[in-house]
């Protein structure tokens, strides 16, 4: 059965307004969503090239799986989901200060997005096996399998829903998950482009001085930069996709979603 098909809810999504929206805040805010998507990535990079070497980490080298290895791979990429985590954490709190024209409070997202860490990164292992599972059958039921578990990073930061985060997506996104899987490849879709102009001028400057320090710093930085344009963008959208879903099947308004902060 198509989940387009909705009889309980009359309200629709409205994926236009969630991206207008997402791009607005994106924009207004440019440098502290940069820098609340930059930072975190980049000390996530910092850790990965120690562990597995720059090259590694860049992406410009295939990871030894020799001599442990395999090991510091596994542990490079548990460091990346849990830097997902804290980045989306924070842009989703951020997102709804920006939206209320509220004063950021760098320290409480930090405390929120950080003591939600390790619930977020089991939860995003078993929703990506499953996803991958579901990915093996056929293309889309990936991805549709991705729009069920969609919002449940603010469903643990915001509800602290805690183990039971997969769930509560799994509830909220029922009945609208093809527009938001639709409103979620249109941001990746946006993403792609800035990200692609962004590692071209990355990639050529790099290239240019390949094999320096000045040539690795370079490239870290410019990964860590294209990384924190789609946390952004898309951390912003996943936290309008949650308000939205809240005040259709809940009744509530984004200043009362906001309110469990105060």
């Amino acid at each position: 059965m198509s989940q387009n098909a909705n009889p309980t809810y009359s309200e629709k999504l409205g994926v236009g307004a969630i991206l207008s929206q997402s791009f607005s805040i994106f924009g207004r805010n440019l440098v502290p969503v940069m820098l609340l998507g930059f930072v975190p990535t980049l000390i996530g990079f910092i850790l990965s090239g120690a562990i597995n070497g720059w090259d590694v980490a860049l992406g410009l080298q295939e990871p030894d799986f020799s001599q442990g290895g395999a090991i510091g791979f596994l542990l490079s990429g548990v460091v990346q989901i849990a830097i997902y985590a804290i980045t989306t954490g924070l842009l989703v709190q951020f997102s709804y200060d920006a939206k209320l024209g509220r004063p950021y409070d760098l320290g409480r997202y930090v405390r929120s997005s950080v003591s939600a860490v390790p619930v977020i990164v089991i939860l995003t292992l078993i929703s990506s096996i499953v996803i991958g599972l579901a990915a093996v059958v056929l293309i889309l039921p990936g991805l549709w399998v991705y729009a069920v578990f969609s919002v449940m990073v603010p469903a643990v930061v915001i509800e602290r829903a805690g183990f039971g985060g997969l769930a509560r997506s799994t509830e909220l996104t029922k009945g609208f998950r093809w527009p938001i899987l639709g409103a979620l490849i249109l941001v990746g879709l946006c993403t792609g482009v800035l990200t692609f102009v962004i590692g071209f001028l990355t990639g050529y400057i790099g290239s240019s001085i390949a094999g320096s320090v000045i040539g690795t710093v370079v490239m870290v930085l410019g990964v860590s930069a294209l990384t924190a344009v789609s946390y952004g963008l898309s951390g912003i959208a996943v936290a309008l996709i949650y308000a939205r879903l809240r005040e259709i099947k809940e009744g509530l308004s984004v200043d009362q979603i906001a309110a469990v902060f105060d």
